[in-house]
């Protein structure tokens, strides 16, 4: 989600500039027409864009392997938002993040949209009504949206990566090492991020129901 200048080719980074741009501007869609209809809502939107530009910056090291891991705070918002709201949020983060502490980069962040903005929030939120309609509870279903949402957004960057290094290999072969190769440090974060989103959701369904109204509070 991260995905450095450079290490995707040119054309390829700029394939994923068109579904990104379409993503956001159908998200910056409904997000103006959220403010019209409930302007009181910009406050919370600013809370969760904060939540997901902090969150998916915190680094986590990752014992013996010298490097880190990311959390990616999507799937929360966009159970809380909505998917589309979530993408703008995510898209956002990932543009500061990239220009002033060199995590990602401006040629690929199509790329690191489509994975964490798009695909996080994605995931997480079908993860999240698919929970619901199967009867788990609302801490249940939240948790599993930040697991599944995590891991999706970890799978993309996989096969976006693939897609530029795999030479003369099969892709198929190639994405499923690089996304082995996440696993070890990207499960138990999954896990740690699983846990966060269905906390905060839970608090909330309990001090703020009507935040979820709408959006999560119907099985």
């Amino acid at each position: 989600m991260h995905i450095p200048e450079g290490l995707i080719p040119a054309g390829q980074a700029l394939a994923w500039y068109a579904p990104a741009l379409a993503f956001i501007g159908t998200g910056l869609a409904s997000l103006r027409k959220r403010f019209n209809e409930l302007p009181q809502t910009r406050a919370l939107v600013g809370l969760l864009g904060a939540f997901v530009f902090v969150i998916s910056l915190m680094p986590v090291p990752v014992p013996g392997l010298g490097t880190v891991s990311h959390p990616c705070g999507t799937p929360l918002a966009a159970i809380i938002l909505g998917p589309l709201t979530a993408i703008v949020l995510g898209a956002v983060a990932l543009l500061l993040q990239a220009l002033f502490f060199a995590h990602g980069g401006i040629t690929t962040w199509g790329a690191n949209v489509f994975a964490m903005a798009i695909g996080g929030s994605l995931a997480g939120f079908a993860a999240f009504r698919v929970s619901r309609r199967l009867g788990f509870g609302i801490g249940a279903a939240a948790g599993m949206a930040g697991f599944t949402g995590d891991l999706v957004t970890y799978a993309i960057t996989a096969l976006q990566l693939a897609l530029s290094l795999h030479g003369q290999e099969p892709v198929t072969l190639v994405w499923a090492a690089a996304f082995a190769s996440f696993l070890p440090t990207q499960v138990p974060l999954a896990i740690a991020e699983g846990l966060l989103t269905a906390g905060v959701v839970v608090f909330i369904a309990r001090q703020r129901a009507e935040l979820l109204a709408g959006v999560v509070m119907r099985p």
